[in-house]
């Protein structure tokens, strides 16, 4: 009989998953409180439950296992809720991180203070109360300075203040973001930063993403923190790539996390690397669906499943079977209604492109780029060497007009793709 691996989210950040364990040979059951999302009809079995209700998800397992028999496993790709992973594993009696382990990975402010404490390199922080004190923070310190919620993902709430103006505005925009009304702030570590994926195991890590994250249009979205994707190979040395490694397996075990999946933000410093935050989930977008697979042939979503469901993960199965460039950008626009899309089917026919996406039409309204959830699109390509990789980039954004309603406007630092702004 085939294991039940029970994946929460159906979007598609969790489809990859989805498909990956039906590959495995496993029957699996998704759930998602958007009923179309395209993962249910993917799974074997789909509910329309919040991945975020754990009392709705409590009643859906208990009912399905007393009609339909065990559930083996329970994971979930690219959405940060490794608590409600955790508590559902308890629940189901399958392998998962302890909850309040799951917790601290959730809290930036506690993830950070136990960085703090166990010596791990982390950007200076404090939690701030109130606008008072957030505003003494920066008479003290001086800018620039970060400020986020505690508790979200993807950019919500971020920003890098860099002068005085508007200070309080972007304090309550980062407190609003916030579920549980707290905000991080925390120093600014200039410096190129790397998104790592690492799957702990016995309590030995193994990274097996390893990506430069790319800011080449973070002028134009200041102060709100964007990043466009990102590129493999590294341009960091073997020795700095060495020694991110060692950091994120040393902060993974000062989080307790000595089985599951860890995602680091490190940046590179003069001092060395420092942990900006850690995510004990997988990412979403398109780092371990195909940034890593292209480049390298490994598909680690597969040991996260294992890991799940009871079983060994296969670490020694994970190699390398070529080596290539890769890289991820996205298509932003200026706010407004699309009036045309022009030059995206041509592009999607270069061999080179591996995937080319727009989640608008002509018609829909291009929202304000206010966090990763409010990008238009996605591009994935390939090529034999990083040069090669960033010329081929730039020649989709060449080809790729997005028209919004409103008066021409040229490209915006360094953004190729042209754009109309609403009048």
């Amino acid at each position: 009989m085939k294991k039940k691996l029970l994946v929460l989210g159906a979007g598609s950040d969790q489809a990859f998953m989805i498909r990956t364990a039906k590959e495995m040979g496993l029957h699996v059951i998704a759930v998602d409180q958007n009923r179309e999302a395209p993962g249910l009809a993917l799974a074997d079995e789909g509910a329309v439950v919040s991945t975020r209700d754990l009392p709705a998800l409590f009643s859906f397992t208990d009912q399905y296992r007393a009609t339909k028999g065990a559930i083996d496993g329970v994971s979930t790709m690219g959405s940060d809720i490794p608590h409600i992973v955790a508590a559902l594993a308890g629940r189901l009696g399958t392998p998962g991180l302890p909850v309040e382990i799951a917790r601290l990975a959730v809290d930036k402010a506690r993830m950070k203070q136990r960085f703090r404490d166990q010596g791990i390199p982390t950007p200076w922080f404090q939690q701030v109360e109130d606008r008072r004190s957030f505003l003494q923070i920066v008479r003290e310190r001086g800018l620039p300075l970060v400020i986020k919620p505690v508790d979200r993902s993807g950019s919500r709430g971020v920003f890098l203040l860099t002068e005085e103006e508007g200070l309080e505005m972007y304090f309550q925009k980062a407190l609003d973001f916030s579920f549980e009304k707290r905000v991080l702030v925390e120093e600014f570590l200039p410096g190129p930063q790397i998104s790592t994926e690492t799957i702990m195991y016995r309590g030995k890590g193994i990274t097996l993403g390893f990506a430069d994250r790319n800011y080449d249009l973070l002028p134009r979205f200041l102060p709100q923190i964007m990043e466009n994707g990102g590129w493999i190979p590294s341009h960091l040395s073997q020795e700095q790539r060495r020694q991110v490694e060692e950091l994120v397996e040393r902060a993974s075990l000062a989080l307790g996390i000595t089985d599951g999946v860890t995602k680091g933000d490190v940046v590179w410093t003069e001092r060395g690397p420092s942990v900006i935050e850690m995510a004990a989930r997988l990412s979403g977008g398109d780092f371990c669906e195909s940034l890593v697979p292209l480049s390298s042939g490994v598909n680690y979503v597969t040991a996260v499943i294992r890991m799940a469901i009871g079983e060994d993960p296969g670490i020694e199965g994970l190699k390398a079977s070529h080596q290539q460039a890769v890289v991820n950008r996205y298509f932003f626009a200026p706010p407004g209604r699309i009036l045309a899309i022009e030059g995206i089917d041509e592009v999607r026919n270069l061999e080179w492109v591996h995937k080319c996406e727009l989640w608008y039409q002509v018609g829909d309204v291009a929202p304000a780029a206010l966090s990763h959830a409010h990008r238009l699109g996605v591009f994935v390509l390939v090529a034999p060497t990083r040069q090669e990789a960033d010329r081929r980039a730039e020649e989709v954004y060449r080809r790729v007009r997005i028209v919004t309603g409103g008066s021409l406007v040229p490209p915006v630092n360094g953004n190729p793709i042209e754009a109309v702004r609403s009048a």
